[in-house]
């Protein structure tokens, strides 16, 4: 297993999304266990001119953590209820993220985030050189299928219809 590098993160979204599929998260808890799940679906959010980005309102407190370093992890939540987990990709100042949307076993990303434990406790951290949180490689390749974007119904037609979600076939 390798763990992915700031390389991989540094370069624009609608590149990571699909290259993170078949990835595998790994969680080690506070009492040393560990937990690894294969990324089975991610959405690509890339920048100020995406309406279905957060950053489409420029830089707020909310979404300062996009506009920082690739490898920064934007973690927000969604109706109040669920963590959702992202990645920062591309360069410093260029917003934009990569969901993680589903793991193997867990097909929504408020099941992911709860069964790895991930909450706001993990935003503005390192996936990188963070301890507790990283994405490895197993050297596996799968097929890549894509589609629209979940749960977008705010943005723009043409957001909604781009085919920037990507999924494990």
């Amino acid at each position: 297993m390798q763990k992915l590098s700031y390389d991989f993160f540094k370069r624009d979204c609608l590149e990571v999304a699909p290259e993170l599929i078949g990835k595998i998260i790994s969680r080690r808890f506070e009492d040393g266990t560990e937990r690894r799940l294969r990324i089975t679906e991610t959405e690509a959010y890339r920048g100020e001119e995406d309406s279905a980005c957060h950053a489409r309102a420029g830089k707020t407190k909310r979404t300062i953590q996009l506009y920082r370093e690739s490898g920064v992890i934007y973690v927000y939540l969604c109706y109040g209820v669920h963590w959702m987990l992202n990645i920062v990709t591309g360069e410093k100042e260029n917003p934009q993220a990569v969901l993680i949307r589903a793991c193997e076993n867990y097909n929504g990303p408020g099941k992911l985030t709860k069964q790895l434990g991930i909450t706001g406790r993990f935003n503005g951290g390192d996936i990188v050189s963070n301890p507790c949180l990283s994405i490895e490689d197993d050297g596996s390749r799968f097929n890549v299928a894509t589609g629209k974007r979940v749960g977008i119904n705010y943005a723009d037609e043409a957001d909604r219809n781009r085919l920037w979600r990507f999924i494990l076939k």
